[in-house]
């Protein structure tokens, strides 16, 4: 009898089908977070972009790459291997660079008929 009753007193398992869409949601929520962040890191890209142009730095920075994939790594509590945090990380400085570029052309256009660069 007391077995009966513990095993009525137990809360049911949910359907496996039910724990999925539940971690699924989580993970939508998540997405929306990452991409939030990563449109807030492109907009920084932006900027550092059209100040690059105005002092004549080079877009392409490979020490400060470096030092941030060796950050990324270092700092990786897992459960992602250091060579997936790299790549992740590869692409979306890739992407930074690309946006860098992009703002100090259009940067220099705007300079050079006197107009505000177009925003993008």
């Amino acid at each position: 009898m007391a077995e009966e009753r513990d095993v009525a007193s137990r809360p049911r398992e949910k359907p496996a089908e039910d724990l999925v869409e539940e971690w699924r949601r989580r993970i939508d929520v998540i997405d929306d977070q990452l991409m939030k962040l990563l449109n807030s890191r492109s907009a920084c890209a932006v900027e550092i972009g059209r100040i690059k142009r105005r002092i004549g730095m080079a877009v392409y920075q490979p020490d400060r790459e470096q030092w941030i994939l060796e950050k990324v790594e270092r700092n990786n509590p897992g459960p992602l291997d250091s060579g997936a945090v790299r790549r992740v990380f590869e692409r979306v400085i890739d992407e930074g660079r690309r946006l860098e570029r992009l703002a100090g052309e259009a940067e220099a256009d705007g300079e050079a008929d006197g107009r505000d660069p177009p925003a993008r």
